[in-house]
């Protein structure tokens, strides 16, 4: 009987994996990793508050027709219309994707496909490095080396949405480049042998194999790069003219939501100040649901995946 007690004692200390004071460093560290998680939701939540309580009277005062729809911004009468603001960051968006996509989604297929392992050295820490450059430099090399060129192209001054276009659109490049190749690199390698099993070449197998197979993450790639575009604001306030109205060409100076906050903001005041902070809830609107956009894509990839 001893031999069997002592047997299941020798058993229960043998089953005591952790002792106690590491039971508590590790509920401490659990707790301290919630307390993190908790701080960037609140700070989530605490930001939207504050832009929501500044902004909110502008929707009251004005109306939300009104401040949306307004095709004229000119504070000093007390008129604060921001659709030339909308249409203008909506263009330089658009305008930035369409160049940049098919860059960023080419140098993904490059990296992940084509590439040797000395060239991909090469290559993935140039485009990195792209994510790490200060906007303000991007804005430089606008205004110094673009915005002459694109002025003798069109015969204007050379500030508008083409010299945005061209600085978003490389800015935007190691975003979704990145996450595009990701996507590529998730894809089984069963897939690429079968299709060259079945006589397809390199080419082929990518634009008809694998870039369909790995869409749900370029576009999740893409939006994310549409909220880098769209968000932008010193190489945009540096080059895209800050002219608050609808141009008539893609030559000629125009303005976006954050543009036009970051030159008001210094001596905006009363129900101008407030506009801007309205302003501030339609780009924090716009971020949040380029984000759920992702979550509801990435949620419709991995049902079908388990379907």
């Amino acid at each position: 009987m001893s031999e069997v007690t002592s047997a299941s004692t020798n058993s229960s200390r043998g089953l005591r994996l952790v002792s106690r004071l590491t039971y508590y460093k590790e509920m401490a560290l659990k707790n301290l990793f919630l307390v993190c998680a908790g701080v960037a939701v609140a700070g989530v939540f605490l930001i939207f508050a504050f832009v929501g309580i500044r902004g909110w009277p502008i929707f009251v005062e004005v109306g939300p027709w009104a401040f949306l729809a307004g095709r004229e911004w000119n504070p000093t009468d007390g008129v604060f219309g921001i659709l030339p603001l909308v249409y203008g960051s909506v263009v330089v968006m658009l305008g930035a994707l369409a160049i940049g996509t098919p860059l960023a989604v080419g140098a993904a297929v490059f990296l992940s496909e084509i590439a040797t392992p000395r060239i991909r050295g090469l290559v993935r820490p140039a485009v990195e490095l792209l994510a790490g450059i200060p906007s303000v430099i991007y804005g430089f090399f606008g205004l110094i080396i673009l915005r002459p060129i694109v002025a003798n192209l069109t015969d204007g001054l050379g500030f508008g949405a083409v010299t945005a276009w061209l600085i978003l659109a490389i800015m935007i490049v190691p975003t979704i480049a990145t996450l595009s190749e990701d996507a590529l690199r998730s894809i089984p390698p069963g897939i690429r042998e079968a299709s060259y099993a079945m006589g397809a070449t390199t080419w082929q197998t990518i634009y008809r194999v694998l870039v369909p197979a790995a869409k749900i993450g370029i576009i999740d790639a893409v939006i994310l790069g549409m909220g880098r575009a769209i968000g932008e604001t010193m190489a945009v306030l540096m080059v895209v003219g800050n002219a608050p109205v609808f141009p008539e060409t893609i030559a000629d100076p125009i303005a976006t939501l954050t543009t036009q906050i970051v030159m008001d903001m210094p001596y905006a005041t009363g129900d101008h100040r407030t506009a801007l902070f309205g302003m501030a809830i339609i780009l924090f609107l716009v971020s949040m649901g380029l984000v759920a956009l992702v979550r509801l894509i990435s949620r419709f990839q991995t049902s079908m995946e388990s379907g």
